[in-house]
């Protein structure tokens, strides 16, 4: 049964429709976290990719110029695990099997595969390389890999040989002896991996043959005419936030309609301090319609007396859905509802391509609207990584300054609450979040960080103050490195700075006394706490 995607008339791949006149790499999904970021990072070397749900893969395309067999959350010795037929493409074309895709090539070609005496997780360095493979062409010995399976391949098969080891599995990396075939347990794809990039480039550029022919340029050119051919006479109301996607999202449907576009900017009384009124003021020069609609109280209201990250998400959503329906029905003939969903919301909410990928978090503007709401959902970045976003911002010609903003999460300040949601914690980690932030700018370290936010925790310490004791809230720091969003590192912000950041949190934020610093990565801490 083909799967049903998420939502209704969601225009989930605009660009496909046009990329038969690039080259093109297939990513098969079997569900892994990663896979959009295979795409991601073959998008690098300007070569479009495509992924499909392996459930729904039956032949290839003429102009596939290679297929990517990405992770999975199955072993490969489940019962209900993925198994396709390969035969179509083995020999075929090119294909490189990355983890459980390794995985799947060993066990259907002679191999054994085992749970791993103990998870194989985390940093580890190549040894034996075979750097006459063309696939290791170019790559340093020692160099660092990241793994993550349960499962190790025990044997490879008498069809495959092995090109690189770890300290502690012995098949890292195999190539068919005769086919253009590879496998490996590790994933390049991840940051961790420090010479990926140099393994793709060799399977996608060498191997494959893929000139690189797809840009930011042409997404956008392709994009809007996507767009204005779909959306057609229709007006388009979209979700501003202020921030890098809705702002990119907005500029393309912009270009491709003009003032059939009617931007909204709802302030949920959880943004951060004076956003509603800046955010206003930055779009001003743009020529875009907006307009602000203050509905903080029927959030709060939403949110009071939960908890739970997931009720608290969900509810945002509902809210959030609510005051858009009642937006559109002040713009006579509204028939589309427009959102800066990019790839790393879908992927950690539902499979972007109806595929197995497990949910970690759910956002508030991934998975469509409700049967009531009568507009249909546009999301022109819905496949597209933050940097790809701001590179496609960059050619659309939209100020540094907004493309350079640290990503916000949609449902604001309240996921960067634990526990449940109160006016007064809203205005405590207001005034800690406009510390942190500005403290960066002032400190010119802003720019230097992807990501960064004050956590309000549901923990009470100990403190003394002006002789007296005290016991009030502690909050979290947060600031992280990333392309993607998918993988990150913690920020190794100085010491004196941090020093200086808790100690004008502490004198000027009544209600906290403690400030702690988050150094977890990403995986396995997400960016956002909840």
């Amino acid at each position: 049964m083909k799967p049903r995607l998420p939502g209704k008339a969601i225009l989930t791949c605009i660009f496909n429709r046009f990329s038969m006149q690039h080259q093109r790499i297939l990513i098969l999904d079997f569900g892994s976290q990663y896979t959009q970021l295979i795409a991601r990072r073959v998008r690098e070397l300007n070569v479009f990719s495509e992924i499909i749900p392996w459930h729904a893969y039956d032949g290839l395309a003429p102009d596939i110029s290679g297929v990517i067999l990405s992770g999975s959350p199955f072993s490969v010795r489940d019962e209900k695990a993925p198994r396709p037929d390969l035969s179509s493409m083995l020999g075929k074309v090119p294909v490189l099997g990355v983890c459980y895709g390794a995985q799947y090539l060993a066990q259907t070609h002679g191999g054994v595969v085992e749970a791993s005496d103990s998870r194989e997780y985390g940093r580890a360095n190549l040894m034996s390389l075979n750097v006459e493979n063309a696939l290791l062409q170019g790559m340093s010995p020692e160099s660092q890999v990241w793994m993550s399976h349960g499962d190790t391949i025990l044997s490879i098969g008498d069809q495959f040989e092995t090109i690189c080891s770890t300290h502690d599995v012995e098949f890292a990396g195999f190539s068919d002896i005769n086919r253009a075939v590879w496998g490996i347990q590790f994933h390049p794809e991840v940051w961790h991996s420090k010479e990926g990039s140099i393994l793709l480039g060799n399977f996608i550029q060498g191997i494959c043959g893929c000139e690189g022919d797809w840009s930011p340029a042409n997404f956008a050119d392709e994009t809007i005419h996507g767009l204005r051919e779909k959306i057609g006479s229709d007006k388009v109301i979209l979700g501003l936030s202020g921030g890098v996607d809705s702002t990119v999202a907005a500029e393309l449907l912009h270009r491709a309609i003009g003032d059939q576009l009617h931007c909204i900017f709802v302030d949920n009384g959880l943004l951060r301090k004076n956003e509603f009124e800046q955010v206003l003021r930055d779009y001003e020069h743009m020529g875009l319609n907006v307009k602000g609609v203050q509905a903080g109280d029927r959030f709060l209201d939403a949110l009071k007396g939960e908890s739970d990250p997931e009720t608290k998400r969900k509810a945002i959503g509902r809210v959030f859905v609510e005051v858009f329906d009642d937006a559109s029905k002040e713009v006579e003939g509204a028939a589309w509802l427009g959102q800066g969903t990019i790839y790393p919301d879908v992927i950690e909410s539902v499979s972007a391509t109806g595929g197995p990928s497990a949910t970690i978090k759910s956002h508030h503007n991934v998975g469509g609207l409700p049967d009531y709401m009568k507009l249909q959902v546009v999301e022109p970045l819905r496949q597209i990584f933050k940097d790809e976003v701001r590179r496609v911002g960059k050619e659309l010609g939209i100020k540094p300054e907004i493309l350079g903003r640290h990503p916000f999460p949609g449902p604001g300040l309240a996921i960067r609450i634990l526990g449940d949601i109160t006016e007064e914690k809203v205005r405590i980690l207001q005034e800690v979040d406009h510390i942190w932030i500005q403290g960066m700018r002032d400190a010119g370290l802003y720019d230097e960080v992807w990501q960064a936010g004050a956590i309000l925790l549901p923990v009470q310490s100990v403190g003394v103050m002006g002789d007296e004791r005290t016991y009030e809230q502690a909050v979290a720091l947060r600031a992280v490195s990333s392309t993607d969003g998918m993988t990150a590192d913690w920020c190794h912000l100085p010491y004196d700075f941090l020093a200086k950041i808790s100690n004008d949190i502490i004198n000027k934020v009544r209600g906290v006394n403690r400030v702690v610093y988050d150094i977890s990565s990403k995986p396995p801490a997400t960016i956002e706490w909840e």
